[in-house]
């Protein structure tokens, strides 16, 4: 059974309308040609996501987002996703954006990570930006969001 869940983890955090969430972010799986599995997004506060960091990527920085990828089937999408929500809300005053647009831009890009997009170098991060952009825009295009 396929299924998008959503999960705090060390803050308080509601994510508002989850079933037209969850109704967009399946439709943007398949629209890229993957099946969903099952996709966990756990929201977290900064030091939670930056104790991931360090015990499982061996990084010692702050981030926004870390994506497991769980599937062991091509074209699957297995994953838990952690966000720091922490992250989300400086990232919208930095980018002069409300926190909901920007918790969806957060979602969508991890999600785009478990559908092949990178976000390294300028070529995969343009392309990741476009992507991001592209399916935002179908969030509002559609009524989802």
């Amino acid at each position: 059974m396929p299924a998008i869940s959503f999960f705090t983890e060390s803050v308080t955090y509601n994510l508002p309308q989850k079933l037209k969430m969850k109704k967009w972010l399946k439709a943007s799986i398949e629209k890229e040609g993957f099946k969903l599995g099952e996709l966990n997004f756990i929201f977290c506060s900064d030091e939670y996501l930056l104790g991931i960091n360090q015990q499982y990527l061996n990084h010692d920085t702050y981030t926004d987002i870390i994506t497991f990828d769980n599937s062991d089937k091509e074209k699957l999408i297995v994953s838990d996703i952690f966000i720091s929500i922490e992250r989300v809300k400086e990232n919208a005053l930095t980018f002069k954006t409300n926190e909901f647009d920007e918790v969806c831009r957060i979602m969508i890009h991890g999600t785009l990570h478990l559908l092949g997009y990178k976000d390294k170098g300028k070529t995969a991060k343009a392309l990741m930006t476009q992507k991001e952009d592209e399916h935002l825009s179908y969030r509002a295009e559609s009524g989802l969001i």
